[in-house]
């Protein structure tokens, strides 16, 4: 491919992305705050349902590889799958609008949210073809920070409407279905390609990767304790003010203010150097800066008893959110055989599905048992020993080494 072709086709993903990114602000949101305040304040829901609805996203993530493999035995363009996959999700928040009842309101927020999730591996591979290595930390932050911007402001107008008004929920509703479809016709724009099959037809045939690459499989451990002790705590920052026995008394625009403005607005600022780093930094002392800031952003949110602790926790939760979004979206690129990074990230992405599937049962399980302040100590460990894992691996993360998949293609 020549320079001004592919100079045009990362011009046109940008542009595409830039407003694709709008619509996941708004679809953010659904998933950190509105979901479960709509299921906790206007149906009463118990555990089971808060935990569906919370781990909706996480289930995408588990379906993510089966949507690669399709993606490959069709022969499917990616941009064209992920269009379709949205189209879905977009249906079914739509469905959840004209039905109000707790059952359809829980199932469309599932399909709705899983929909956004099961695409991710497909949209990674798109920035592996479609932005230049050297710069793609960079123009994958920038539309991280339209998502993050409409994230802050979609949250204190929506938080704003219906504090007072929670029967109103279903225009909210609306509006995700809304932002589904114009990401759905946004990724019908970009140019992509099929993936190339590997050879292998099962549908979890990547997570051989997982046995073939030690630094790949160590690296999956780490993110495996931080990202459990992490998905855990979050639906509980929405529980833990939202919950009447908590006796934090915030209506639902404090509920919107602390779990997603302040949040994205520091997330917001924080983008572009961390995207900045991403290119430049070694990742695994990215990695280790990122997990020290989770463990003092939640534990600081969870055991102070006043308002200035909680906007503290928020603050430090965001900026370290805004180096995890690229850190997690892209670090496979710096890992992966090119032709294999979907691959890649769906054995990554499947794994956080796991965890995001399970962290929030056992979240809301063990929340009527324990105190918050002992569940943030806990999951504070838990970031520190996956921390600690981490350190030894930071002398590969200097020169990005090449997998040992990769080894084995150049060799064949």
């Amino acid at each position: 491919m020549s320079d001004s072709a592919r100079s045009s086709r990362t011009r046109t993903t940008y542009f595409y992305e830039l407003w694709r990114s709008a619509t996941a602000g708004i679809i953010e949101t659904a998933g950190s705050t509105f979901l479960l305040t709509i299921a906790v304040k206007q149906f009463a829901a118990g555990s089971v349902a808060k935990g569906i609805v919370a781990g909706s996203g996480s289930l995408g993530l588990l379906l993510s590889p089966l949507a690669v493999s399709f993606v490959i035995s069709s022969g499917w363009r990616t941009g064209r799958a992920a269009s379709r996959i949205l189209a879905i999700g977009s249906v079914s928040f739509l469905l959840a609008t004209l039905v109000p009842s707790l059952p359809v309101f829980v199932v469309g927020s599932m399909i709705g949210m899983a929909a956004s999730a099961a695409i991710i591996p497909l949209l990674t591979q798109m920035y592996q073809d479609n932005y230049p290595e050297k710069e793609r930390g960079r123009f994958f932050s920038r539309t991280v920070m339209v998502r993050i911007a409409m994230a802050a402001g979609f949250s204190k107008l929506a938080g704003d409407a219906l504090d007072g008004h929670i029967d109103q929920y279903r225009w909210l509703l609306l509006v995700f279905s809304g932002a589904l479809a114009v990401a759905s016709f946004c990724l019908s724009r970009c140019p992509t390609e099929p993936i190339l099959s590997d050879g292998g037809a099962h549908p979890f045939r990547a997570m051989r990767y997982v046995r073939e690459d030690a630094l790949f499989r160590r690296t999956l451990i780490c993110w495996m304790l931080m990202g459990f002790a992490n998905l855990m705590m979050l639906p509980l920052r929405v529980e833990y003010l939202a919950n009447p026995k908590y006796n934090q008394a915030v209506t639902v625009g404090m509920i919107a203010l602390l779990t997603g403005v302040i949040p994205n607005l520091a997330r917001l600022v924080l983008s572009p150097v961390w995207g900045y780093l991403f290119d430049h930094m070694n990742f695994f002392s990215l990695r280790v800066t990122l997990n020290i800031g989770f463990a003092i952003g939640i534990f600081t949110f969870f055991t102070s008893n006043s308002f200035a602790g909680l906007v503290t926790g928020a603050i430090v939760f965001g900026i370290s959110n805004a180096g995890g979004d690229v850190a997690w979206s892209l670090w496979v690129t710096k890992f992966a055989p090119p032709g294999r990074v979907a691959d890649y990230m769906s054995v990554h992405t499947f794994l956080t599905g796991v965890r995001g599937v399970l962290a929030p049962m056992v979240a809301f399980h063990f929340a009527a048992k324990l105190s918050l302040g002992m569940m943030a100590a806990f999951s504070s460990a838990l970031i520190v020993l996956a921390t600690l894992l981490l350190v030894p691996e930071i002398k590969w993360g200097r020169k990005a080494r090449k997998s040992a998949a990769l080894v084995e293609e150049v060799s064949e």
